[in-house]
């Protein structure tokens, strides 16, 4: 019998802008996406993919590695094929569908990372509907490496404060973040250092702002492990945060906990 049913949501982005025009390739994370979503299945909670337009998000291809799998080529291989051929990772709906069949069915909400998350979730209204109702119910909401810029979607004009983000304009992005409903959270996200050699050898070019920063800018309270790649995950109330690719076994182990005290207690 299912424990209950956890939304992951995944990016449809390909692109990500930098710095001087332009684009660089991006993504979602494979191990990101799968190792969390995995942890969950195994652990009795049913799972539901939902992206924005409704199609199986893209994974980036230098995520598609047993690098990211802590070099286990066996652990890599579940993972890919866990994406490629299990039900729920092919059964995708849109955010706006999950809305209309009714968020009280799902116990919680996932989202894994990649840059992708910066080009269109982090801006979504569909998702910052669904943000608002799992934080006024309180349920367990996690984000891992880049996936916590993805809560800006909450804010009320989210895409007016990302462009104001690429535009530069810390004045008007400081008063477009007011009533951002995680302001005061502690949280962790990718850090600048982190995303550095990503900038240098695949985007080749700089990012037009870092993700601590946006997050800062809206009211979190960021901190960063100073050990680039080190697993590092935070938690305050209902928001369990992961800040880089190697936070992903841990973030899955503390959804799960959060998760099931949330079944023990209803």
């Amino acid at each position: 019998m299912s424990k209950g049913n956890v939304l992951v949501v995944g990016s449809n982005a390909t692109r990500i802008e930098i710095q001087g025009g332009g684009t660089g390739p991006t993504g979602q994370y494979l191990n990101e996406t799968v190792v969390p979503a995995m942890a969950l299945v195994d652990a009795g909670y049913e799972i539901t993919l939902a992206t924005p337009d409704g199609t199986k998000p893209h994974i980036d291809p230098v995520s598609d590695v047993a690098q990211h799998f802590d070099g286990d080529e066996a652990a890599y291989k579940r993972g890919h094929a866990f994406f490629k051929d299990h039900r729920a990772m092919n059964d995708v709906r849109t955010l706006r569908s999950v809305i209309e069949g009714g968020l009280d069915r799902y116990a919680g909400l996932f989202v894994p990372g990649g840059q992708a998350p910066v080009v269109d979730l982090m801006q979504d209204a569909d998702l910052g509907e669904i943000l608002r109702h799992f934080h006024a119910r309180g349920k367990p909401t996690a984000f891992l490496c880049h996936g916590p810029i993805a809560s800006l979607a909450a804010l009320p004009h989210a895409t007016e404060y990302r462009a104001a983000l690429i535009a530069g304009d810390i004045s008007k992005a400081s008063e477009l973040a007011r009533g951002w409903q995680y302001a005061s959270y502690k949280m962790t996200v990718f850090s600048a250092s982190e995303e550095k050699p990503i900038e240098e050898q695949i985007l080749h070019g700089k990012l037009y702002f870092t993700m601590p920063d946006a997050l800062s800018m809206a009211g979190g309270d960021v901190t960063t492990n100073p050990v680039d790649f080190s697993p590092h995950v935070v938690e305050d109330r209902e928001l369990i945060t992961g800040q880089n690719p190697r936070s992903d076994h841990p973030l899955a182990a503390k959804l799960i906990a959060a998760l099931d005290r949330v079944t023990v207690s209803a």
